[in-house]
């Protein structure tokens, strides 16, 4: 998923001050392509806390009734420095990337894009039959130093380990995670220690997962009335942890069922300038990949535009079978960023 905003900030990431409690994230609600489409819920990157181990952006959206309307629509844009990870609730979104993809997602299922030193994709609502309703979550983890100029990549994971415990259902999608004694590890690269994972409680469920104690870990709520560590954590907010835990307990009330996301992983402590759909070190990293993309692009008359010759051999390739050309990068920020040094 791209982030669509007209004008994005450039934000030097940062994990955030440790705490013994529970810290709360609330959303901030960000259009995709304009008042009148499908809207989001941020919960990071924010001022307060960018960083959930490598979890760099969480948009939660939906349920979002899409029989009568496009859906999601995300023309073919540019990433560096990130791995993309689509999970869905419900409905159906369609992939196409720069390495040749081409697939769908559905709940239950993982698609996760590693851009490395570049790539662009689109994504979405399949034409035609389709179901009703779209609702999910879109993820990026940041790419550790060492993983920056890695080739770009696509997987598509639809077996994946789930486990039942304490009245909840547990699916975890990256990384590993200990469930009532049994270890569960999905089969998608990372790059650095990382988890991600769906809980779905049962009314009154008391679910207890044993940890890693080097992880600080998130956990988005989707629905329901849900607790982590005793404290509330409403709906479309991210309760956060710090690491030093071995066991999490997350709790849903009486009333009905759950749904949250589990994430996680050893904080990240390299510097992380975030632009658009740009992770990168510095604001020059992200400069150069603007320049890069914009490059690709020719402007067509009354404002569209199409590949610039010869775009499949360079940086971002191109994504071929999309309705429309792909976006324009916005305009950089005046001013320049400067990554602050995180403790080791």
């Amino acid at each position: 998923m791209s982030n669509l905003e007209a004008r994005p900030a450039e934000q030097v990431c940062t994990a955030g001050e440790a705490g013994d409690g529970v810290e709360l994230l609330e959303p901030r609600e960000v259009p995709l392509g304009g008042p009148r489409a499908m809207t989001v819920r941020r919960t990071i990157p924010q001022r307060a806390r960018s960083l959930v181990g490598a979890w760099c952006f969480s948009d939660h959206y939906g349920p979002d009734d899409v029989s009568g309307s496009a859906g999601m629509q995300v023309p073919p844009h540019p990433h560096t420095g990130l791995q993309t990870v689509s999970w869905l609730f419900e409905g159906e979104i369609l992939h196409r990337d720069s390495v040749g993809s081409l697939r769908a997602v559905r709940p239950g299922e993982l698609n996760l894009m590693t851009a490395g030193r570049g790539i662009s994709h689109s994504e979405e609502s399949p034409a035609g039959s389709r179901p009703r309703l779209l609702h999910g979550i879109q993820l990026w983890t940041a790419l550790p130093g060492a993983a920056l100029g890695v080739d770009p990549a696509f997987e598509h994971h639809g077996d994946l380990p789930v486990a039942d415990a304490d009245g909840a259902r547990v699916q975890v999608f990256l990384g590993t995670l200990h469930v009532a004694g049994e270890e569960l590890t999905s089969p998608a690269t990372t790059y650095t220690p990382l988890v991600g994972a769906q809980l779905d409680l049962q009314p009154g469920a008391e679910l207890r997962l044993d940890v890693d104690p080097a992880f600080e870990h998130g956990l988005v709520v989707d629905s329901g009335d849900v607790r982590l560590e005793g404290a509330p954590v409403a709906a479309s907010s991210l309760g956060f942890v710090s690491p030093g835990r071995r066991r999490l307990t997350v709790t849903a009330g009486p009333g009905g069922p759950a749904r949250a996301v589990l994430i996680g992983g050893t904080p990240f402590t390299e510097d992380v300038v975030m632009w658009w759909n740009f992770v990168g070190r510095s604001h020059d990293d992200v400069a150069r990949a603007r320049a890069d993309w914009t490059a690709q692009i020719a402007d067509l008359p009354g404002g569209a535009t199409s590949y610039a010759g010869g775009a499949r051999a360079r940086r971002f390739g191109q994504v071929d079978g999309y309705a429309t050309g792909p976006l324009r990068a916005p305009v950089l920020p005046d001013i320049r960023l400067k990554p602050r040094t995180r403790p080791s």
